[in-house]
């Protein structure tokens, strides 16, 4: 993918581009910022599932960018008891407000994918090693 055409953002002094990865990130972090959300999926075609981390902050998402509009596809692990639908939409929600707060493109669409659901067993990780911490 390319940066945005030249045209989009033009001023007295230069232009001004932003790429495409800097989309994807903004998308990833809208992404993770709702409730529910465990984390992104690798990719569309069968990447292994695993949480975000701060090491890649566009993991699991794609933009396709126009001269004024953005597309925008996420793939999504949803923690477990949550209402998958109220998820997905929320998500679509804070990345289309997100990306265009920050750049002035408008988000035609948001394709939430979800590729797993995820138990949440670090809480009971952390409670497991207290309770063996107090019986010493």
């Amino acid at each position: 993918m390319s940066t945005l055409p030249t045209e989009f953002e033009r001023t007295d002094i230069g232009e001004i581009q932003i790429a495409p990865e800097v989309i994807e990130v903004i998308a990833g972090l809208a992404t993770v910022e709702v409730k529910g959300v465990a984390g992104m999926s690798g990719g569309f075609a069968g990447g292994i599932a695993e949480l975000l981390g701060r090491k890649n902050l566009s993991k699991g998402v794609k933009v396709e960018v126009g001269q004024r509009e953005a597309a925008v596809d996420v793939s999504v692990i949803v923690e477990y008891g949550n209402r998958i639908p109220e998820v997905a939409s929320e998500v679509q929600r804070n990345v289309k407000r997100s990306i265009e707060q920050m750049t002035g493109l408008a988000v035609v669409e948001v394709n939430v994918h979800i590729h797993d659901v995820i138990f949440k067993t670090a809480e009971k990780v952390e409670e497991t090693t207290d309770l063996n911490n107090r019986v010493k």
